[in-house]
């Protein structure tokens, strides 16, 4: 496959000469479209607005918003004038955004007004209290000392803020020659996009990406799933994640094909915009995809107009997958592998796999990208069925973590290998099985125990809607095996029953020590479990029900 070499602005410009009257963007809750001409005007008056407060090539956007429809405007604008846009989780709070603040040196911070029980107003109030003193444009604070703007992205006015419409006005005493000047400068392999890891260890790192990463990367899983112009493709994932912006807005880009948006998940919703919007192809994480299963008004909603999509940013169980594939009508949905050091693709299953295929492996290597196996302490490669650390090479490698060279020499080895963090297999047919973290491995008194191994046996069990295997710590080994489960509705279960399910079933060592009955998973905004944080609960809900902790 041919790489490609535009920029989001020059992909962008294309489509709106070639297919002027196509949609680009939907909302069907609010019935806002944009064609992709339309859209291109109004990113060219924000990038000309941007330059008018003052953002020059180089300079750094933070946005720290939900999936609001000019999340993806601000995302184009700063790409056409070279600046590089910054993606703030959702579910920061105030010590992470002064982090990030401070980390990614942001000169510009575009952002809502709060999201869930978060305030976002009061926490930049707090941390920049010079807001309500100075005049717009003229910001200095001893705290943030590159930031200059905060711009609310909405119609409302606040202190010291300008806002989207403002911009958009500005724009016009901007001449387009400024814009034309600066895309006539630009890489495609100039950075555009930094994104945080989720910081589970240490202080998060932010990842480097260019356009070249991005787009080559988004254009390379829409063509596994065989996507055309025709596609409608309902994005129910967070923007500020590779899942949104890359897997999908990119792989929507380079096909010149729709992206229908929700503001944030809801299940109910994305059915309905499924069905309203005649949409083909759907993603999500596991968890979304069983809360639409699970919807007690699924069976109301036509979704036969769904074809593919992706299920991604966590293991999927089978039985999941295969509903997908049967009530969903999805039969050529894929997965995808790869984390944002890597744009975030490394593998992908393909269509024309067997369904036990893309239920229990991650496929194979994306076009132009190599994937090797090693062991993680000696660094030789792995034989076919031999567990190792992931770790592959090619155009999707970041281009490092910013502002820390430590930390990007130790993630990419001498070779251009970049290194996961995760462990797998490959199959003898060329698959690879992703067996999970190396820092999620439990070592219960010197046994290597393998979390997705257990959740795979577990979920044979009919009343077990999910499960998540973490380690419990034990003075006596170490650590001990904890099963997290979520029962399925109408169903009952003990712990009696899963331990007699496992009892000669499985290695005597592997079976859960504990067993621990829960409604939720602790979640990142991108709805990843955190394994971590069910280690941190194991002690707390032992000690809770009075079990002495082995």
């Amino acid at each position: 496959m041919q790489l490609i070499d535009y920029t989001l602005g020059e992909i962008l410009e294309k489509w709106a000469l070639e297919t002027p009257d196509q949609e680009f963007i939907v909302y069907p809750d609010r019935n806002l479209r944009f064609t992709y001409a339309g859209f291109n005007d109004r990113v060219d008056r924000l990038a000309k607005g941007l330059l008018y407060i003052g953002l020059q090539p180089g300079d750094k956007v933070g946005i720290w918003a939900k999936n609001v429809p000019d999340w993806l405007t601000f995302m184009f604008a700063t790409a056409k004038i070279g600046a590089i846009l910054v993606t703030i989780n959702t579910s920061y709070k105030k010590a992470e955004l002064e982090y990030i603040l401070h980390n990614a040196d942001i000169h510009t911070l575009c952002m809502v007004d709060g999201y869930k029980e978060s305030d976002y107003l009061q926490m930049i109030f707090d941390l920049v209290p010079e807001l309500r003193e100075q005049p717009r444009g003229e910001l200095r604070s001893p705290r943030f000392p590159e930031l200059r703007n905060v711009v609310f992205i909405g119609q409302q006015k606040h202190r010291g803020m300008y806002n989207t419409q403002e911009l958009l006005l500005m724009g016009s005493h901007v001449d387009d020659f400024e814009v034309e000047t600066i895309r006539g400068s630009l890489s495609c392999h100039d950075v555009v996009n930094m994104q945080y890891t989720s910081g589970t260890t240490g202080f998060p790192k932010g990842v480097m990406l260019s356009h070249h990463n991005i787009l080559n990367n988004g254009f390379s899983v829409g063509e596994c799933m065989k996507f055309t112009s025709a596609e409608r493709v309902m994005t129910p994932v967070p923007l500020f994640h590779c899942f949104g912006c890359v897997l999908s807005l990119c792989a929507v880009i380079t096909h010149g094909a729709t992206m229908v948006l929700v503001e944030e998940f809801d299940p109910l919703m994305v059915l309905a915009s499924v069905q309203r919007e005649k949409c083909t192809a759907l993603y999500g994480v596991p968890t979304m995809f069983i809360a639409e299963l699970h919807h007690p008004m699924f069976d109301m909603f036509d979704l036969s107009s769904l074809r593919t999509g992706i299920m991604a940013g966590s293991l999927c169980p089978i039985e999941t997958m295969n509903q997908v594939m049967t009530k969903m009508h999805a039969k050529d949905i894929i997965i995808v592998y790869g984390l944002t050091e890597t744009s975030p693709g490394m593998t992908a299953t393909r269509t024309h796999n067997p369904p036990e295929v893309r239920a229990t492996t991650v496929g194979f290597e994306l076009p132009n990208v190599e994937v090797k196996i090693v062991h993680p302490e000696t660094g030789r490669e792995c034989a076919a069925g031999e567990q190792g650390e992931i770790c592959c090479r090619g155009y999707n490698v970041m281009k490092g973590y910013y502002k820390n060279d430590e930390a990007t020499r130790k993630a990419i080895d001498a070779d251009g290998f970049l290194h996961s963090g995760d462990l797998a297999v490959k199959t003898e047919e060329g698959f690879y099985r992703i067996t999970g973290r190396i820092k999620d491995m439990i070592i219960r008194g010197g046994e290597n125990i393998y979390p997705r191994e257990i959740e795979n046996y577990l979920y044979k069990m009919e009343q077990i809607e999910a499960v998540e295997v973490a380690a419990v710590p034990s003075p006596k080994y170490g650590e001990q095996v904890g099963a997290f489960i979520r029962v399925k509705k109408g169903f009952t279960l003990t712990e009696e029953e899963v331990t007699d399910f496992c009892r000669g079933q499985i290695a005597r060592y592997k079976v859960p020590k504990y067993i621990f009955f829960v409604s939720e998973f602790p979640m990142t905004a991108s709805g990843k479990i955190q394994k971590y944080k069910l280690t941190q609960m194991s002690t707390r809900l032992l000690e809770e029900a009075g079990k002495e902790i082995i």
